[in-house]
């Protein structure tokens, strides 16, 4: 068994422990099929990311999609096109420029993911139903700020080496 870093605090191993508990726990393949089904909404993983995350933004180039997903543009190539055939997104002009196109929620995409969110809630809601408003109030600011600054510092990470 290894042992944590001598020099984090014990606190940081602990919040560590947590994260990959509930990271193990909301990434199970059974998690999401469950979620599905109870929303009623047949979306693979990739494809629920990909609206979660359009519905949080303007309609964008699938490349900035790419980017803000952190995976490659085929990725998003291959899952947008998907949506379009379910009718969860369409493609429309990018004002900026005529030649590129921008991926944008239809009615019924935005209908999809607001029934992921609600049987997401009412889970949430279940599961932490003896915490006071309080502490939930206190679980969602430290979660934001911490989610916040895992983000300012994977932005200030340099990009690993590649061999040749």
């Amino acid at each position: 068994m290894s042992t944590p870093d001598a020099s984090a605090p014990p606190e940081v191993a602990e919040i560590e422990r947590a994260f990959h508990r509930l990271a193990y726990l909301s990434t199970r393949a059974r998690r999401h099929e469950r979620l599905m089904a109870l929303a009623g909404v047949p979306l693979d993983r990739a494809a629920v990311a990909l609206l979660r995350q359009m519905a949080d933004t303007e309609p964008m180039r699938p490349g900035e999609l790419a980017a803000r997903l952190g995976v490659e543009a085929s990725h998003v190539t291959r899952t947008v096109q998907q949506l379009q055939k379910s009718g969860h997104v369409t493609r429309v002009p990018d004002p900026d420029d005529r030649r590129a196109q921008r991926i944008e929620l239809t009615g019924s995409g935005r209908e999809a993911i607001a029934r992921i969110r609600e049987t997401g809630i009412r889970g949430i809601q279940a599961a932490l139903a003896d915490w006071s408003p309080d502490d939930l109030r206190q679980l969602a600011t430290l979660f934001h700020r911490m989610v916040d600054d895992f983000l300012a510092h994977a932005a200030e990470e340099p990009e690993p080496a590649h061999d040749a």
